[in-house]
């Protein structure tokens, strides 16, 4: 197969608040902002300067019975954390924390390189990853 990936669906409790957090607190930009006639609204977000876009998917918001049928079990922060490659993971740290976003684990050193976790509103969790700068020695 070939292909790449261009979303991810992250599940919230509020399109709005989640909209805001990402785009106030995070610093991403929407990349799409639809409600059609009778539909559901369709959000996404992502990075700047990145064709990956987030869909922000409300709990609850199908508007199609076999939408709703096979999504009534989806719950936010059920799953792992996304992971974004970022070039100073202590200097993003700061940013987005002096910005009120909560970090449940901050920057830690690994042999692989530097991480730190923060959370959205609704708890799903995002990991900023940042490469080691030089082979570190075992």
């Amino acid at each position: 197969m070939e292909g790449r990936v261009a979303q991810l669906i992250l599940l919230v409790t509020d399109q709005a608040r989640s909209l805001d957090f990402y785009t106030r607190q995070v610093g991403f930009e929407t990349k799409t902002d639809v409600t059609p006639p009778g539909g559901q609204r369709w959000v996404t977000v992502g990075p700047k300067g990145q064709e990956l876009e987030i869909a922000l998917w409300q709990i609850g918001s199908a508007v199609d019975p076999a939408q709703q049928e096979w999504s009534k079990e989806w719950a936010p922060a059920r799953g792992p954390p996304i992971v974004l490659r970022v070039a100073d993971c202590r200097k993003v740290h700061q940013e987005l924390s002096s910005r009120g976003v909560e970090f449940p684990q901050p920057p830690k050193d690994y042999p692989w390189g530097t991480a730190a976790t923060f959370r959205d509103p609704d708890g799903n969790l995002f990991s900023l990853s940042e490469p080691p700068r030089a082979p570190r020695l075992r």
